[in-house]
């Protein structure tokens, strides 16, 4: 779905993405990790076009975007949540997530599929944004981005700043987009296990979705992963299989 190719870019003398090459695969979660200031954030802007790429490819579904402006890549199917949320404050969590439909003909309603995933929007409509907690706005913030009903997901840290039960309700809602098994590793009651299930057959519908997580929190990242790879001054110094990540000792070269 994603693909790219030697990517380098800089910020004025500094060479801050170094000849980044990786592939982000429908149906999986690519997860990407590494400590503040390597490159990860710079890295999503440059996929959405909201940083100019010095050299390299970026290929969407066999297209080059390189060069494509940001609204063309969300038309095209690549939805961003971007570090910090980035909500509308003023709007209400319903006018928010209209705003996730702009790239859709007039009258596209928002998919019940969002409420089924984060079904606390579903009673927060008439709510704006601004008054919502933390949470509340990260999955507001997701919800928005799915809306567009994506091909390709970029999330930028979205366990920054969040409690530890909504880190797992939005790890659930990452399995259940990708089509994840969302009841490997977690406990739940056979009615929510029926819910989950309801969950994965509605996204089935829409196919698969490649997602791109960029995180820190390790125990996180490693749950979700399908691939992961490490980042550290602008370069991947180790990639692999989500499972081999303990093995690999990726935390331990997170910690260094």
């Amino acid at each position: 779905m994603l693909k790219v190719e030697n990517l380098n870019q800089y910020y004025g003398g500094s060479h801050i993405l170094r000849g980044l090459s990786f592939e982000v695969e429908p149906g999986k979660v690519t997860s990407l990790l590494g400590r503040n200031g390597v490159g990860k954030t710079t890295l999503t802007k440059c996929l959405m076009g909201l940083a100019g790429a010095k050299s390299g490819r970026i290929l969407f579904d066999g297209r080059d975007i390189t060069r494509a402006p940001t609204h063309e890549r969300a038309r095209r199917g690549i939805g961003y949540v971007p570090q910090g949320r980035e909500i509308f404050p003023r709007l209400t969590v319903g006018e928010n997530l209209k705003m996730g439909l702009a790239s859709k003909p007039a009258g596209t309603k928002i998919p019940e599929q969002v409420f089924d995933l984060f079904p606390v929007l579903g009673t927060l409509l008439a709510r704006r944004g601004g008054d919502l907690s933390g949470g509340q706005q990260q999955q507001l913030a997701i919800g928005r981005a799915l809306v567009m009903e994506p091909r390709l997901l970029i999330l930028d840290e979205p366990t920054e700043g969040i409690q530890p039960s909504i880190i797992k309700d939005i790890g659930h809602a990452i399995r259940v987009v990708a089509r994840r098994d969302a009841e490997r590793r977690m406990e739940r009651s056979a009615e929510e296990r029926l819910e989950i299930r309801n969950a994965i057959r509605k996204v089935a519908e829409t196919g698969k979705v490649a997602i791109l997580l960029v995180e820190q929190y390790y125990d996180f990242a490693r749950d979700l992963a399908d691939h992961y790879l490490l980042m550290e001054r602008g370069e991947f110094i180790m990639r692999g299989e989500g499972r081999d990540m303990d093995r690999d000792g990726v935390r331990q070269a997170l910690a260094v």
